[in-house]
């Protein structure tokens, strides 16, 4: 009976394969509490609806594609990655905004979301844009500590606080406005800026840390370059169009010193762990292999012509592309959902154990 033999040793390796794989799931699930988000656009669930100034998504076609179809302040179609890796890490569905004022305990208990749409580690980036800079989102953490504390009680309180993770995505406002604005650039050549921005980040993490933040993941900057937006300022006829790569270069090298900036970190601030997500490289990887991901589009939005529009200019009298899964970015600046969930399964599956 070798045919049986040979059926049952592949459904014993099956099975071993199957336990092994949802053991390893069941370590990284169990291992985060809650979730807290820091950043930008590219990370925002809806904090800039709550009050008048700065950029807002919550008009459609943003959230066409959201559970319920509402546009919720996310600048994309559906999730964003903090939404998915909540999910994926088994601590809830979507990341509340910390300013929505019907949080419910559960949603306090499990994390919440800083960030803002417009945000930057530059002063100048968020006086620009109205947002909540990254160093406010930080006084926003503090008043969620008094008010966890006052639900679960100062021990808890810090306890969840240590065993957390913490999501930070940002950096683009500050180089977009770097290169199209001169100001910066009259006191600044681009490595002295990413300098400047560097030690406000240390400065950002080290308050995080002094609150009792440890894990921290930390996305560095995408490539630039290929932003649609920036494509259509280098080449506004819209004919070969194709990624600027002196900016990639810039965003590469800002992304090399990150990484030693938070080896630093890790090796200075006892008890702590910095585990950076390389998304630039990742979104290289979609624009050279766009088939492998399903993407047919890959240097323009599906909103609008895809060149120029975002924000208020993407709007609900703004046609939109017939398939969004098939694009990689959703507007001219930020990414579909399609690109979000491809990102979010990458940082699971290689970053999120470094933290472990």
């Amino acid at each position: 009976m070798p045919s049986l033999s040979f059926f049952v040793i592949c459904v014993h390796i099956s099975i071993i394969f199957f336990i092994a794989c949802n053991a390893t799931e069941s370590k990284i699930s169990s291992k985060f509490p809650a979730i807290f988000v820091f950043g930008d656009s590219s990370v925002d669930t809806g904090n800039n609806n709550y009050f008048r100034t700065g950029p807002r998504g919550n008009h459609l076609p943003y959230g066409k594609d959201f559970p319920g179809h509402i546009p919720t302040g996310r600048y994309s179609n559906g999730k964003l990655t903090p939404d998915f890796l909540a999910s994926m890490l088994g601590i809830k569905e979507t990341v509340p905004p910390f300013l929505d004022p019907n949080l419910s305990k559960y949603d306090l208990q499990t994390g919440v979301n800083f960030a803002s749409a417009g945000s930057g580690f530059d002063d100048l980036t968020t006086i620009a844009s109205g947002a909540i800079s990254m160093f406010k989102q930080v006084d926003l953490l503090k008043k969620y500590i008094v008010r966890l504390k006052g639900i679960v009680g100062e021990k808890e309180a810090k306890k969840l606080i240590s065993g957390s993770l913490y999501f930070t995505s940002v950096g683009t406002n500050d180089f977009l406005i770097f290169y199209d604005t001169p100001t910066r650039r009259s006191q600044f050549n681009v490595s002295g800026y990413q300098d400047f921005i560097l030690n406000r980040t240390q400065i950002f993490y080290k308050q995080l840390y002094d609150l009792g933040c440890r894990k921290m993941m930390v996305v560095g900057l995408p490539p630039i370059g290929c932003l649609p937006i920036q494509i259509t300022m280098k080449y506004p006829i819209p004919i070969n169009r194709k990624c600027i790569e002196h900016l990639n270069a810039d965003s590469q090298s800002y992304n090399h010193k990150l990484v030693n900036l938070l080896s630093k970190l890790q090796a200075v601030l006892p008890g702590s762990k910095f585990a950076y997500a390389d998304i630039n490289q990742r979104v290289i990887n979609m624009i050279n292999n766009p088939q492998k991901y399903g993407f047919v589009e890959t240097s323009k939005g599906c909103c609008g012509t895809g060149y120029v529009e975002a924000g208020t200019s993407c709007n609900s009298m703004t046609s939109t592309c017939e398939r969004d899964s098939q694009y990689l970015f959703f507007d001219c600046i930020h990414p579909s959902e399609a690109t979000h969930h491809y990102i979010s399964k990458n940082i699971v599956k290689q970053d999120i154990p470094k933290l472990l």
